[in-house]
């Protein structure tokens, strides 16, 4: 009897903490309608391990005031945008036909994401990670007053020991050293990792850190950013990790086809704002400098306009998903696209999917071999359905491509970490650099062409005649692509 009585307990208690989960995600968190009936399914169905699963992957981050921004703080960012919307009006701007242009795309990046933009920006491109790592140890060699870097991934490996040394030498000569890290793209890493570097004055932090190293209540929301700034003049932004695989030393992986920004300009003050927010969100120090938002009257040497757009689960939209949604349907001519995770939501597909309609040419390039056998599929399927409107899809052979970026009609581009997934779209925390300048574009198409060359084309026949087995493949990873 007393058996009987616990159970009854138990389940009323299970029944209870179900209806009330299920009142926060239908009535507080305000998801969109497939994710609640999607969370409602898994408590209904999977009333315990439902209950443990939404504790773990199913919170939503809290949206109002995530980065702690004080009311002069916030102030003084929206009159920087203001400023900035105000001369879009001016002369100054307007003389500038590629202003005039995606002066639409310009004005909504700012008024959704606060991204200012700067006109006289220097940039490097690299596409190979020996370039990109040479480049960075140098430039870390040559600060003289502040590093501070944030990455996604760093491995605990040669290069991350080379770049933890290059940084612990740094610190010794009184260069303020600062290093965030994500905690799940970085499982492999912990502080003791830079102990000397903490020892000798650098800092170093964890994004959304575990409990003990076990417990993880954020483990699906993750940073996925990939920045440097250093001396606040020079920022590098784009797909490089730390790690071995990404100079090409992974025999899985192979040649690592990426691509990254060296910046020098305004744009690097945009970077930096990016760096102190998230900086600020992991341990509370109060070193926002206001100079990071506010447009630097001093001139630099370069002529190209940049917006840094950057998106998070803390957003109330989808900051990054609408950049790349207007930039396809202002296309006149092309759309190039290159992206290691192809799995968009519907909103994204219909954009290719019109103006495909509408004669503009585009091309997908996509990996031909997998990092993940889920994502693999889920990318033949979403590109696959795009093959009957016309679109050409390349899959890439000369190892694996993890490179970010749009070519709109050659003229525009982004590059930064976003992939075209809703993980990248709804769930991590990105950040890209929109580039409206015809060099750099012309630039990063005759990297396309070259990447074509070392690339098979998926045709529409040879897509159809795919067995039965690899359809099935297709359908289950098409079914997961939410949560992959």
């Amino acid at each position: 009897m007393e058996l009987q009585n616990i159970n009854t307990i138990l389940i009323a208690l299970i029944t209870v903490l179900n209806i009330l989960f299920a009142i926060v995600v239908i009535f507080v968190e305000r998801r969109d309608v497939s994710s609640t009936w999607a969370w409602l399914l898994v408590l209904f169905f999977l009333p315990i391990l439902g209950f443990l699963v939404y504790i773990f992957l199913g919170r939503q981050l809290k949206q109002k005031n995530f980065y702690k921004l004080s009311e002069e703080e916030r102030r003084f960012l929206n009159e920087a945008v203001n400023v900035q919307m105000d001369n879009l009006t001016r002369s100054d701007f307007l003389h500038n036909p590629m202003l005039q242009r995606y002066g639409d795309l310009i004005k909504m990046n700012m008024k959704s994401s606060n991204a200012l933009l700067s006109n006289d920006n220097d940039v490097q491109i690299f596409h190979h990670g020996k370039d990109k790592f040479d480049a960075l140890f140098q430039d870390i060699q040559n600060a003289k007053i502040e590093i501070n870097l944030q990455y996604y991934i760093i491995q605990r490996d040669s290069l991350a020991v080379r770049l933890r040394d290059e940084l612990t030498k740094k610190a010794k000569e009184g260069i303020r050293v600062r290093v965030l890290y994500d905690e799940v793209g970085s499982r492999r890493m912990n502080r003791s990792f830079f102990k000397e570097l903490i020892e000798c004055g650098g800092e170093v932090e964890v994004f959304f850190p575990s409990f003990l190293k076990l417990i993880n209540f954020r483990i699906n929301t993750r940073n996925h950013r990939k920045i440097c700034i250093i001396d606040g003049e020079i920022a590098y932004i784009g797909g490089f990790n730390i790690g071995n695989e990404y100079l090409g030393l992974d025999k899985k992986f192979g040649n690592w086809r990426d691509t990254h920004l060296r910046i020098m300009g305004e744009a690097v003050n945009h970077i930096q704002g990016r760096f102190v927010l998230d900086w600020k969100q992991a341990t509370d120090q109060e070193i926002i400098n206001h100079e990071a938002y506010s447009m630097n009257q001093e001139r630099h040497s370069g002529s190209s306009t940049i917006q840094i757009i950057a998106s998070g689960p803390n957003s109330t939209t989808e900051h990054l998903k609408n950049m790349y949604l207007k930039m396809i349907m202002s296309a006149q001519k092309s759309v190039y696209i290159q992206t290691p995770y192809f799995i968009p939501d519907s909103s994204f597909m219909d954009a290719c999917k019109i103006a495909l309609l509408s004669g503009v040419d585009v091309r997908i390039m996509i990996p031909s071999k997998p990092d993940h056998p889920f994502v693999y599929w889920a990318n033949l399927a979403y590109a696959g359905e795009l093959l009957s409107y016309g679109a050409k899809i390349l899959l890439y052979e000369n190892g694996f491509l993890h490179a970010k970026t749009i070519l709109v009609d050659q003229e525009i581009a982004s590059v930064g970490t976003t992939n075209i997934d809703m993980r990248s779209f709804r769930l991590n925390f990105e950040v890209n650099a929109l580039i409206y300048d015809e060099k750099i574009a012309h630039d990063l198409y005759d990297l396309f062409v070259i990447d074509c060359n070392h690339s098979s084309e998926l045709t529409l026949s040879r897509y159809q005649e795919r067995s039965g087995f690899v359809r099935f493949k297709e359908s289950i990873s098409r079914l997961l692509s939410p949560i992959l």
